[in-house]
C-alpha cells in the first residue's frame, strides 16, 4: 500500500472509532494487532482495544475525531487529533458523569502491513484531564459532605442541654467529647415534678451520622416517656423500648441509664439498659450501680429492674460512656474500669475538678497521637451539702 493509502486506512480508522462502528474497526486491525500504550488493567490485544472503544462510547456522547495533521513514511502513519464528547452517560476512569465537554489532544503512531493496522502507539492528555476531574469531584463532595456533618454537629449540639441544672446542694458537671464530627452519645437532664431531676446518658451503636439519627430518635422517645406524669425508670425505658424497636435496624440498639433524683434526701431511683455500669464514691469508696435490662431496641417485650441509692453528703457518682474505659493506649490495654475506680477513690475532689482530673488521667494513658475511638460523655453528680426535707415520694 502507498502512504496515501496508509494515511487513508488511518483516516477510516478514527471515523469508525467515533462512530463507535466497532465491526469496522475490527476489520481494519490485523488479529494480532498490538497497542503499545495501555491504560491500567487493559490488555494490549485487539478485543481489549475494541473493548475499551466500547466503553468511550458508553461513557461518552457526541464523540468527534478532528485529524490535524497527518504524516506517513514506509509503514507507519503518524497523526496529531483532537478528540472532543460530552462525559454523560456512564462513570469513566474513577470519574462520574456530570455533563462536561472534554476535549483532549493526541497523537497515535499507526504501522500498517498487508492493509490492516498490525501496531499502535499513542500519547494523549485525556487520561490526566479525567484524573483531574476526579479530583476536583472528589474534592467538591468531600467539600459538601463536610459541610453536611458540619451542620449535623450543630444541630446534634442544640439537642444536647444548654445548660446545667443547679440544684441547690449539688454540683454537676458534664464532658461530651464525639470520635467524629457527630456521634451517638448523649446526655439529658429532665426537670420533673417534685423539684425532681431526670438525668440521662446513653450511647447509641456505631459511630457518625447513623449513630447521630439514633440517638436523636432515642432522646425524643425518652423525654416523651419520662415527662408524661414522671414515670418510673423501669416503666419509661420499658415504654420506650417498645416504641423504638420496629423502627431500630437489626443489631442496632441503645444503652441507656435513667435515674430520678429527689435533691433534698439524695435518693437516686434507676434503671439500666445495658449502658455501663455508672461509678459511685461513697465513705472513701468506690462502686457500681447495678440494674438488669437489655439494650434498647433489641427485641420488644422487655421489662427493666429499678434500684435505688441514696447519695450522701460528699458522695460523688459519674455517669459515663464506654468509650472512657474501652480507650486503648499504645501497649493496647484499655482504660478499664479498675483504673477508674481507683482514680476515684483516690481523688475527694468537687465534681469539677474530677471530671477534668478524669480526663488528664485519660490523657495521659493514652498519650500523645492517640486516636479516639468512640464517643466520650462523663456526667458528674456530686452532693456539697444538705438539702431541704424531701418531696420524693
Amino acid at each position: 500500500m502507498s502512504a496515501e493509502e496508509n494515511k487513508a486506512l488511518a483516516r477510516s480508522f478514527y471515523e469508525a472509532q467515533a462512530k463507535g462502528d466497532l465491526d469496522a474497526m475490527k476489520k481494519m486491525m490485523a488479529p494480532d494487532f498490538v497497542d503499545h500504550s495501555l491504560l491500567p488493567g487493559q490488555a494490549p490485544d485487539r478485543e481489549s482495544y475494541i473493548q475499551g472503544v466500547a466503553e468511550d462510547q458508553a461513557a461518552f456522547s457526541d464523540i468527534r475525531i478532528v485529524i490535524e495533521d497527518q504524516a506517513a513514511e514506509g509503514d507507519k502513519v503518524i497523526s496529531r487529533i483532537t478528540t472532543r464528547g460530552t462525559h454523560d452517560r456512564k462513570d469513566f476512569m474513577g470519574a462520574v458523569p456530570i455533563g462536561r465537554k472534554l476535549e483532549t489532544t493526541g497523537i497515535a503512531i499507526h504501522r500498517i502491513s498487508g492493509g490492516k493496522i498490525v501496531e499502535e502507539w499513542s500519547e494523549s492528555g485525556g487520561p490526566q484531564i479525567l484524573t483531574q476531574q476526579r479530583l476536583e469531584q472528589e474534592m467538591r463532595e468531600r467539600e459538601l459532605l463536610e459541610h453536611e456533618l458540619r451542620v449535623a454537629r450543630r444541630i446534634q449540639q442544640a439537642l444536647l442541654p444548654k445548660a446545667v441544672p443547679r440544684l441547690e446542694g449539688w454540683q454537676i458537671t458534664h464532658h461530651y467529647r464525639p470520635a467524629r464530627e457527630v456521634g451517638g452519645d448523649f446526655y439529658d437532664f429532665l426537670e420533673l415534678p417534685s423539684g425532681r431531676l431526670g438525668l440521662v446518658v446513653g450511647d447509641a451503636t456505631g459511630h457518625g451520622v447513623p449513630a447521630a439519627v439514633l440517638m436523636a430518635s432515642t432522646r425524643s422517645v425518652l423525654r416523651a416517656v419520662a415527662q408524661r406524669g414522671g414515670a418510673a425508670p423501669g416503666r419509661v425505658f420499658a415504654e420506650a423500648n417498645e416504641i423504638l424497636y420496629p423502627d431500630i435496624p437489626p443489631n442496632t440498639f441503645v444503652t441507656c441509664f435513667y435515674g430520678i433524683l429527689d435533691p433534698s434526701s439524695g435518693r437516686l431511683r434507676y434503671a439500666n439498659a445495658g449502658h455501663s455500669l455508672p461509678c459511685r464514691r461513697h465513705n472513701g469508696q468506690a462502686d457500681e450501680l447495678r440494674a438488669r435490662g437489655m439494650p434498647l431496641g433489641l427485641m420488644p417485650g422487655m421489662s427493666y429492674e429499678e434500684k435505688e441509692a441514696t447519695l450522701e453528703v460528699g458522695d460523688s457518682t459519674l455517669f459515663y460512656s464506654d468509650g472512657l474505659i474501652e480507650a486503648h493506649n499504645s501497649a493496647h490495654e484499655m482504660f478499664g474500669t479498675l483504673r477508674l475506680r481507683s482514680l476515684l477513690i483516690e481523688n475527694a475532689i468537687d465534681a469539677k475538678d474530677l471530671t477534668a482530673f478524669l480526663l488528664e488521667e485519660l490523657e495521659q494513658f493514652t498519650g500523645e497521637g492517640w486516636k479516639q475511638e468512640d464517643d466520650i460523655t462523663l456526667v458528674m453528680l456530686h452532693r456539697s451539702e444538705s438539702c431541704p426535707k424531701s418531696r420524693m415520694p
